[in-house]
């Protein structure tokens, strides 16, 4: 019983460490988001359709941090706050602890709880749902702590 103790041990705590952001789009959904907010669609893909608004909230902030959105839908193309993708790697020692314990919840808001539920295949869904990021605020945080630079270290 205490071999059995001792390997379980490691291997939890080697998931508690692991995030997984699953395969989403991201677009703009309108401008109608308060003052230094993106309101943002996102689409996650899901081989059972279920309602998980945080994980709407986890890849909205995400995309905002490290995706960005385009024009498509009419809005202003937005850049990735982080800048690029190689910054989650470079800082994963803070955005593992970030996305795993839900810290990045504080920065959302789902506006309607409404989700759009489309059948791709026999095997995959898209569901979407529209979340208000506050990017200001976000931004903040992380010049704050480090992870990125901030827009006066430009000059």
């Amino acid at each position: 019983m205490f071999t059995f103790l001792a390997l379980a041990i490691p291997t939890s705590a080697v998931a508690d460490d692991d995030f997984t952001i699953p395969r989403y789009d991201i677009e703009c959904a309108g401008v109608e988001g308060s003052e230094g907010s993106y309101l943002v669609q996102v689409w996650v893909y899901m081989k059972k359709p279920k309602a998980d608004f945080s994980t709407f909230k986890m890849v909205a902030v995400h995309g905002v941090l490290f995706r960005g959105y385009g024009n498509e839908t009419g809005c202003k193309a937005q850049r990735p706050l982080a800048g690029s993708q190689t910054v989650e790697n470079e800082k994963a020692d803070f955005f593992k602890p970030f996305f795993n314990e839900g810290q990045y919840e504080k920065y959302t808001k789902i506006l309607d709880s409404s989700i759009t539920n489309q059948k791709i295949n026999k095997k995959l869904y898209r569901m979407g749902m529209v979340v208000s990021v506050a990017k200001d605020q976000l931004r903040k945080d992380l010049e704050k702590a480090g992870v990125l630079k901030g827009l006066g270290s430009i000059f």
